[in-house]
């Protein structure tokens, strides 16, 4: 099969999004299939000229006989092109629908829930990737459930993590955006200060001026000692924060699956979220705790009990590294996007 991934650049972007794209190319390929990665250009996913631009050049150079993926970051590029992805039998991968990005602007939401409205029930078939989002397809985006597959990302098998030599390392991993909850996790962490615990956050600076405002509340909530900013961590750095990671902590507002939360629990690291999207779904109960989001209060009593009783997180660390044992591997995720594909 000739399928072509379309995706905004830059296509090796730190994020639990972009690394679900390169293991399905890097699978997809694997399995003889010959995929071609375009880049889109301009601003995602609210697009600006450049970016309808980009869509339209994109539609332009594809071969007839080549099945078109577009990434849902991508998608809203495409409104002015929706017959032409009807008629090219387009596929969207949708790790979730844009309009539920936490922080943007009513008038933004507005539009691109409005493209994704028009966009999604013109596609071919949609991929999305928990069952979770899955389901929110067809009643706020008018798609038929007949044309709606899942295919969840993968864990790699790991080393399950030892843990720090005293007081409790928590780590948090995703980008310093609004819908990650970097400052509800900070404020939590600060009614704990009488508690012996440390955060890493790593992440990438996607917002700006989000970032340096998780800097300047760290100081003002008197944690800063006690909180690294990492940036964008991958390969052995990341594996190296892993292994000594006593509770993995994500205060998302909402998530589309997960993927740090399912590392944690193939590392046997137990998890303290929220239940923003399919984080509760993903968390079985004994492996970690979980709050309302956006809740600081509930967030806090949460974590510390989690941080103050070594015990307890001794169990949950073991409930998590079994649930870990259970998670869909990478080896078979090409297999079943393919199959997704032959139903377009």
């Amino acid at each position: 099969m000739d399928i072509a991934l379309l995706v905004p650049g830059p296509f090796d972007t730190i994020s639990g999004g972009y690394i679900y794209d390169r293991r399905l190319v890097e699978g997809l390929r694997g399995l003889g299939h010959a995929v071609q990665v375009v880049e889109l250009p301009g601003c995602h996913p609210l697009p600006d000229a450049a970016a309808t631009e980009g869509a339209r050049a994109a539609l332009a150079a594809i071969p007839a006989s080549t099945r078109i993926i577009v990434d849902g970051l991508g998608l809203p590029a495409f409104a002015p092109f929706a017959e032409e992805l009807a008629a090219r039998r387009a596929v969207g991968l949708i790790h979730h629908p844009t309009a539920l990005e936490h922080g943007n602007p009513g008038e933004v939401r507005d539009a691109l829930r409005a493209a994704e409205q028009a966009l999604f029930p013109r596609m071919a078939r949609l991929v999305a990737t928990s069952p979770l989002t899955a389901r929110r397809l067809e009643p706020e985006f008018g798609v038929d459930p007949a044309r709606i597959g899942v295919v969840e990302p993968g864990t790699d098998p790991a080393a399950r993590s030892a843990g720090s030599r005293g007081g409790c390392a928590i780590l948090s991993v995703g980008s310093l955006i609004p819908r990650k909850g970097h400052d509800v996790l900070m404020r939590a962490l600060a009614t704990l200060s009488d508690l012996d615990w440390r955060l890493t956050i790593a992440g990438g600076a996607r917002d700006p001026v989000y970032a340096h405002g998780l800097s300047a509340l760290a100081e003002e909530l008197g944690i800063a000692q006690r909180v690294t900013f990492a940036g964008e961590v991958d390969g052995p750095a990341l594996a190296a924060l892993w292994q000594g990671t006593d509770l993995f902590a994500l205060a998302s507002h909402w998530e589309g699956y997960g993927m740090a939360v399912a590392e944690a629990l193939a590392r046997g690291v137990p998890v303290a979220v929220t239940a923003g999207g399919a984080l509760a779904e993903l968390v079985p109960v004994e492996a970690g705790v979980v709050s309302p989001p956006g809740d600081v209060v509930s967030l806090g009593k949460a974590m510390r009990r989690a941080i103050f009783d070594t015990a307890l997180r001794a169990e949950m660390a073991e409930a998590a590294w079994q649930a870990g044992q259970r998670l869909p591997r990478w080896a078979d995720r090409a297999t079943a996007f393919a199959a997704e594909l032959e139903k377009a």
